[in-house]
């Protein structure tokens, strides 16, 4: 009797053995579920070093993880301490994305290494190839034109022509640009290389150091004011700063954008250069695929429409047409070369302006 009592006792304990060993391995099954879902939910993030800092970025950035659930971490600083510092973190760095104005600094970025070759026929088909690097390092987001803008009480139209002409002697004591630092004018530089050659580039930037109306200084918006002030009677800038001032809460900055007309150069030979602002995805990129749909989105229709709209650049998107403000100032041609070359050439755009003495 106890024999077979044992027998019963020994096979229930096996049984609820079992039991318990079949329940715990659910258990850890569904433990183990969870933890992949959280780790997927987790990596539901991407991070992007910029540059830029208009609320209509922030704007899109918002909309791009309302749409997709995809929490977007921003980091922001100058172009060149966010490449130094991707240089300096190297693999163990957290950003997957980098934005940065102007085709130069993303090209200085790749040939830091810090780019990774993007595959996407989104991309492929949202920005045209001149507007991207020709091993897809990095995608133009944005345009702007870097083009003359003239005081609408001494200059008309008619006197203006080609960036050439700026080395008239009429022009003589009436230009007003920003210094040789900075990366605009250098790759305004680059462009005149790459289409004209060094030699013809460096008597450009001799014969308007011979007209500046006063040593280098200020920003693009600075040009303007003093163009309005009767310092200079034209200036070189990018379009987009024009559009900012006149859409400004600062009644001055109004009024100096007002005064003065914006003029492309160039419309019966090579056209007027453009520059961009564009991304790339970082070669240690931790969220590679989230990186691309943020990517992708911010060339969309939708998005490229917002930019044009709210921070009067020029899309790069071909389907989407320029803002109202943008249309008035009218269509242009523009430089039909790769922006590879702005940063190609740019260590040969510095040397030139050192030796015409462009400050």
């Amino acid at each position: 009797m106890k024999t077979k009592f044992s027998k019963i006792l020994l096979s229930s304990i096996l049984i609820l053995s079992l039991l318990a060993f079949v329940g715990c391995t659910r258990v850890e099954e569904e433990t183990e579920a969870n933890l992949r879902e959280d780790s997927t939910n987790k990596n539901q993030v991407v991070n992007l070093y910029t540059d830029r800092h208009y609320d209509t970025d922030e704007q899109l950035l918002n909309q791009f993880s309302e749409e997709t659930g995809i929490e977007v971490n921003v980091i922001k600083g100058k172009s060149d301490e966010l490449i130094e510092r991707l240089t300096r973190e190297g693999e163990d760095t957290q950003a997957d994305l980098l934005i940065t104005a102007d085709a130069g600094r993303l090209h200085r970025a790749k040939e830091s290494g810090l780019l990774l070759s993007t595959s996407s026929e989104v991309l492929f088909n949202n920005v045209p190839e001149n507007l991207r690097d020709k091993d897809n390092e990095w995608f133009g987001l944005t345009i702007r034109g870097r083009v003359i803008v003239y005081s609408k009480d001494r200059v008309h139209p008619s006197e203006l022509s080609t960036y050439e002409d700026l080395t008239n002697p009429k022009w003589g004591g009436k230009i007003l640009v920003r210094s040789s630092s900075n990366i605009y004018n250098q790759s305004l530089l680059a462009s005149f290389i790459a289409i004209n050659g060094e030699k013809k580039a460096k008597e450009w930037a001799e014969g308007v150091v011979d007209n500046m109306a006063r040593d280098p200084q200020g920003n693009d918006r600075a040009q303007a004011t003093a163009v309005v002030a009767g310092e200079g009677d034209i200036a070189i800038m990018n379009t987009y700063y024009i559009g900012k001032m006149l859409n400004s809460s600062n009644p001055e900055e109004v009024n100096v954008a007002k005064k003065v007309g914006i003029f492309f150069p160039d419309q019966d030979g090579a056209g007027t250069h453009i520059n961009v602002s564009g991304i790339g995805l970082t070669k240690y990129a931790k969220n590679k695929e989230n990186a691309i749909k943020l990517m992708e989105f911010l060339s969309s229709e939708k998005a490229q429409k917002q930019f044009a709209e709210a921070n009067y650049e020029f899309p790069v998107n071909p389907k989407i047409e320029p803002s109202d403000l943008l249309k008035s100032w009218g269509e242009f041609k523009p430089q039909n070369i790769n922006l590879s070359k702005l940063g190609e050439f740019n260590s040969i755009s510095v040397k030139i302006f050192n030796e015409v003495g462009w400050k």
